[in-house]
């Protein structure tokens, strides 16, 4: 996951690079006498590398202009405090400052995308950002007593 704006230029650019290998990769394979299909296999990996960098990047591109998911489990909240920090434009060091912890705290409750945190971890955070939590809790048809 793109977690700032340097990661993203340098997505972008890795997306360029790709893009040129690939083209050069299929060249060369052409010319080695290989078939369409074979080269197609022998690309695909690099085309999947590529792709999922550019759902990387298009996600990061979606929540810097404030387009977030909706979380339906309770597992995806630490990728919706990444993307609000992100969002919001604060740094990793800006956050660790307003909640009084290390920046390397920072980096390691978001690398594991707040996996663990608890509860009281979770709202700190929320607060540092000024978000506001809305819980919503439905009853699936054709259960219960």
């Amino acid at each position: 996951m793109i977690k700032n704006e340097a990661a993203y230029q340098k997505a972008l650019e890795k997306l360029k690079q790709d893009r040129e290998f690939i083209v050069n990769e299929e060249k060369r394979f052409n010319d080695m006498g290989l078939n369409s299909e074979q080269i197609e296999m022998a690309i695909q990996p690099l085309i999947s590398f590529h792709e999922q960098l550019k759902e990387e990047v298009k996600y990061y591109e979606r929540i810097k202009r404030g387009s977030f998911n909706p979380i339906h489990k309770f597992t995806d909240i630490g990728k919706s405090l990444i993307a609000y920090r992100i969002y919001k434009g604060m740094s990793q060091a800006q956050l660790a400052e307003i909640l009084n912890v290390s920046e390397s705290q920072v980096s390691r409750d978001e690398r594991h995308e707040y996996y663990g945190a608890t509860t009281e971890k979770i709202e700190k955070v929320m607060k540092a950002m000024d978000m506001k939590t809305v819980i919503s809790i439905e009853i699936s048809a054709g259960t219960g007593a």
